[in-house]
């Protein structure tokens, strides 16, 4: 699996929800199906996502700034939540 490429066909097909304040929502509502966190998150994040209960979580290894760019972003991204995956494979994630 590409990363990469699965990442942006669920930022385009799917409902990938971008920023600490979103993800926080989702990930208490259960609608996160995978969340990805780069590298130097803030540890606020990582207390978010270690309460959630049963969420998968796959660990980005590059930084926010990477992260965005993989996004298609001009801008730091240090955590994001796909909530509807779409055409995309990037579930595999769940599995590596």
């Amino acid at each position: 699996m590409d990363f990469n490429l699965s990442l942006r066909r669920a930022i385009k097909t799917g409902k990938v929800v971008l920023g600490q304040n979103s993800v926080e929502k989702v990930v208490a509502e259960n609608k996160a199906e995978l969340v990805i966190v780069a590298e130097n998150a803030p540890a606020k994040v990582r207390v978010i996502i270690a309460s959630a209960d049963n969420l998968s979580v796959y660990e980005f290894g590059g930084s926010s700034r990477q992260l965005g760019k993989e996004c298609g972003r001009d801008h730091m991204i240090s955590v994001l939540a796909i909530v509807n995956v779409g055409e995309s494979d990037i579930l595999s994630l769940k599995r590596a």
